[in-house]
């Protein structure tokens, strides 16, 4: 099989990191590669290359460089003529359809990622983008959702359920797992002493992630405890990351929050957190979480897509745009004995080794892809 993985770009994140580990599973086994991105560049290049997987730079010069930009997708389309295009993420699914001209025939796949999204903090070109999506659902041979939320929303505004499939993120586990020293240095250089207690969100700079909802709870924790602090991981557009520093100022959090852009080692950051939140508005199914979760790193989760699944009975899930209960479960996870921590991080573990292995990801997406190849061939 000759698959083409379409993207925006190689920028850290939870699709993006998904379909990197997803290139190299299929890799492995026998199938040509070819990942397609909008713009140069990105973390994730490296580890691309290393899978031997082609990668394919259409040189977008700008959110208005349209014409030729699609000129050059199409000419990449049939230059390579791959068996099966996934795509990820709307804009990316959306311009996947140009393989309906340019290459009649060929199967259409796209990743849906998230659930129940709240459009009214976004631009209107992204809500636009959101909208179309929904309406050209119909005209794709198949949609993976990451999540079974993702794919009760997909059904719901319109694709025909019998063209969506639930593939639930894979995690290394051999790769994300308790890294002590990693995670003490890492404390060292944020300059986190022993004694004070880290607690944590990972993640791009969203609104769909509502980090206001973690600042706001972490102002109510530290009125009865002045022994913890906090750290917001990831990058964002300066913009919005503004907001958000002037938040934490009014809400007398200036020198409580750290500010740290995103990081390659993000193992290494789990592992220096005494607590990882996940205060999202909506998600698929959050990486983060079960990464962390994977390091034996206590979690705090909005009940939203499928975080419940993935935190099990191994941390504590909250109604999302709570503050108060979101404050009170990371008081409850800081407050945990010794042994109590000790069996959560372990029972957590085994939960991610035995419901979300990598190798389960990449069988049941080549299960799901080479019957299109069968079906185009024929």
């Amino acid at each position: 099989m000759h698959l083409m993985i379409f993207c925006r770009r190689l920028v850290y994140g939870g699709a993006e990191r998904q379909f990197v580990q997803l290139t190299g599973g299929l890799r492995r086994r026998g199938h040509r590669v070819t990942v397609v991105t909008f713009y140069p560049g990105g973390p994730f290049v490296a580890p691309l290359a290393v899978t031997g997987a082609e990668i394919v730079d259409l040189g977008k010069r700008g959110r208005w460089d349209i014409i030729r930009f699609l000129a050059r997708f199409a000419r990449t389309l049939r230059e390579r003529r791959p068996d099966v295009l996934y795509s990820f993420l709307p804009i990316a699914n959306i311009i996947a359809l140009v393989a309906r001209l340019a290459l009649p025939g060929t199967p259409i796949v796209w990743g849906a990622r998230v659930s129940n999204l709240d459009l009214a903090p976004y631009d209107r070109l992204s809500r636009l983008t959101y909208v179309l999506e929904r309406r050209f659902s119909r005209f794709v041979d198949l949609i993976i959702a990451n999540s079974t939320a993702g794919a009760d929303h997909v059904i719901a505004f319109g694709c025909p359920a019998a063209r969506v499939r639930v593939v639930v993120n894979g995690i290394d586990t051999d790769r994300f797992c308790h890294a002590a020293a990693a995670g003490s240095a890492l404390r060292a250089e944020w300059r986190i002493d022993p004694a004070t207690r880290l607690v944590g969100v990972v993640g791009r700079l969203d609104p769909v992630k509502d980090v206001p909802n973690f600042l706001r709870a972490a102002a109510g924790l530290i009125r009865t405890d002045d022994t913890v602090r906090f750290a917001v991981i990831g990058d964002g557009p300066a913009a919005y990351k503004a907001e958000l520093v002037q938040l934490a100022g009014d809400l007398d959090l200036a020198d409580r929050v750290l500010w740290i852009p995103a990081r390659a080692q993000v193992e290494a950051v789990y592992s220096a957190l005494d607590v990882l939140v996940s205060s999202s508005a909506s998600e698929g199914l959050p990486n983060v979480v079960a990464e962390a979760m994977a390091c034996g790193t206590p979690v705090v989760a909005t009940a939203v897509g499928d975080s419940a699944i993935v935190v099990g009975e191994w941390g504590a899930i909250i109604p999302p745009e709570d503050p108060l209960a979101l404050s009170d479960a990371i008081r409850m996870q800081l407050n945990r004995s010794e042994s109590e921590r000790a069996r959560i991080a372990s029972g957590a573990r085994r939960h991610i080794e035995q419901s979300f292995s990598l190798a389960q990801m990449i069988e049941r997406t080549e299960r799901l892809l080479l019957p299109l190849v069968r079906d185009h061939e024929a």
